[in-house]
């Protein structure tokens, strides 16, 4: 099966980056950050490799803990010389440049501006999220002119099949479009979740076509997909199977909260795409309002919306915003068995 090969939605910060690499040269500094873990530690161990000849390593890479590093710390370091290498490379993870004293922030600012040329300086955001404070003009204003923030999102549609697909050729497996695009529905979009999943479904899959089944057999669902299966055995009428669901979620301990703001917002894109119906409006109208990157997506909710009426929809969005309500402002309340009372009215309403 062939895939198209796109780069739509990769930013101009990320498109420098790889053109960088592919010349073998780097930036004096960048900042990676971003939803997508797995890209962002592959180019940044693509910047590593090009920077620092194998073997040379321990004198010329130096990974730090941002918490407590001070700019002074770092700048130390960037001012040692390469040793049989023409770079060196400083990984800095969640330093929060935006969250350092006066003193801190004017000394990174000096630095951002003189980074010596041999050395390249990235920091990482991994659990701390990056964001910019506009109102620190002299610091944004240090990072625009002197480094590349670049933001690892989330894969566009093709390029995640594509690669998908490669991943599954690399275990000798093949899979398809219809099950590459069922396995990023039930597993998620990140390629971070997908890696280990692919890894046990060619694992589990007897044949060399990866199935439908063969997914379900091994792979954990992400929540969303899980409700969107709640929902829908909910419009099917098949209430044991959305009893299960719910069993299944309680078990791995979701909490109910979470799981009726999931159940919430499945609910309002499943409005939505009756209005669509109603209304006139196409698959690309529903993609857009609600930003889905596949189509596949945008194809389960409108053919789960061809069974209710709009009616239905209103009121089902209304019953979980009264609940969502009530779970946060009444104290003692049995989140547990809300839940299921929710699911029998839904139902109820259903006939």
């Amino acid at each position: 099966m062939a895939y198209k090969k796109r780069e739509s939605g990769s930013s101009p910060a990320f498109q420098k980056l790889k053109q960088d690499l592919a010349e073998g040269d780097a930036a004096s500094a960048y900042i990676f950050y971003g939803e997508e873990s797995y890209l962002r530690a592959h180019y940044l161990r693509r910047l590593r490799e090009v920077l620092i000849p194998a073997g040379a390593e321990e004198f010329n890479y130096h990974a730090l803990e941002g918490k407590d590093l001070t700019v002074q710390q770092l700048s130390e370091m960037a001012e040692a010389m390469p040793m049989m290498a023409q770079r060196t490379m400083i990984a800095v993870t969640d330093m929060d440049l935006f969250k350092l004293g006066k003193e801190q922030r004017e000394q990174l600012e000096e630095f951002l501006s003189d980074v010596p040329p041999y050395c390249c300086v990235v920091f990482v955001y991994d659990t701390v999220a990056y964001k910019p404070d506009r109102t620190m003009k002299h610091l944004c204003k240090a990072i625009a002119d002197h480094v590349q923030a670049v933001e690892f999102r989330a894969a566009e549609s093709g390029d995640l099949l594509a690669w998908i697909a490669r991943r599954f050729r690399a275990l000798d497996k093949e899979i398809d479009r219809q099950t590459a695009e069922y396995l990023v529905f039930l597993c998620g979009g990140l390629m971070t979740g997908l890696v280990p999943e692919i890894a046990k479904i060619a694992a589990y899959a007897k044949g060399k076509a990866v199935t439908q089944a063969d997914v379900d057999a091994v792979a954990d669902p992400v929540l969303s997909a899980e409700v969107f299966k709640l929902s829908d055995a909910v419009i099917g009428r098949d209430f044991d199977k959305a009893a299960q669901i719910l069993g299944d979620l309680l078990k791995m301990q979701t909490e109910p909260i979470l799981i009726l703001a999931t159940l919430g917002g499945q609910l309002r894109r499943l409005y939505t795409a009756r209005l669509a119906i109603d209304g006139g409006k196409d698959r690309a109208w529903l993609m857009e309002l609600w930003g889905m990157k596949s189509d596949y997506q945008a194809k389960l909710l409108l053919g789960a919306a061809r069974r209710t009426t709009t009616a239905w929809c209103a009121d089902a969005v209304k019953m979980c915003q009264v609940l969502d309500k009530r779970m946060k402002s009444e104290k003692g309340l049995d989140g547990v068995g809300e839940l299921k009372l929710l699911l029998v009215r839904l139902g109820a309403v259903r006939t």
